[in-house]
């Protein structure tokens, strides 16, 4: 199973050392695990622009590190965003991220479940989860909008939310999630 980790924290967060430990007991079970660093890449917001799907179908236009969030979000099994919750959210590095696989899609509309969401480009998307640092003000309320808000943003690409979990569960508990899910 391909793995991977969007993580969307600052450097002091304590997830880091968390999702390290995750990928490593992921890589000694024979999974192909990676992280990749917003806060080390350089890409820019989507400006919603749509030329990704009138001008360059499936690619943005704007040539930053987008397109290998983009390329290495496609080609996983499960992608885990993983941050911290700043001020009841996930980072606006995570935000960003996310709104950048939107070429992904195709700008044509479809009935999926008895909504209307975008139409795949590619046959495959990945699973989608949650790995979640909470700070002292998160409460359950802040879990449950993020809960919802990404499980919409999963159905958007026609797939699932298979977990939600936070940094105070021991990893092999989350790394068990990601393989049996």
């Amino acid at each position: 199973m391909k793995v991977l980790f969007i993580n969307g924290s600052g450097s002091d967060s304590s997830i880091n050392s968390y999702v390290r430990s995750a990928i490593d007991s992921l890589s000694a079970n024979g999974h192909d695990a990676k992280e990749l660093v917003l806060r080390d890449m350089k890409y820019s917001p989507c400006k919603g622009c749509f030329n990704c799907w009138v001008k360059t179908p499936g690619i943005c236009v704007f040539k930053d590190d987008g397109d290998n969030i983009c390329r290495e979000f496609i080609t996983s099994d499960m992608v885990v965003l993983s941050s911290p919750i700043i001020m009841g959210y996930p980072s606006a590095l995570a935000k960003n991220a996310l709104d950048r696989i939107i070429p992904l899609l195709h700008p044509y509309l479809e009935d999926f479940d008895g909504e209307v969401h975008h139409m795949k480009r590619y046959k495959k998307y990945p699973e989608l989860a949650l790995l979640l640092e909470k700070m002292e003000d998160t409460d359950s309320e802040d879990l449950e909008i993020i809960h919802d808000i990404f499980r919409r943003a999963a159905l958007n690409i026609q797939g699932s939310l298979k977990f939600m979990d936070f940094t105070d569960t021991p990893v092999e508990e989350v790394v068990h999630a990601i393989i049996n899910n």
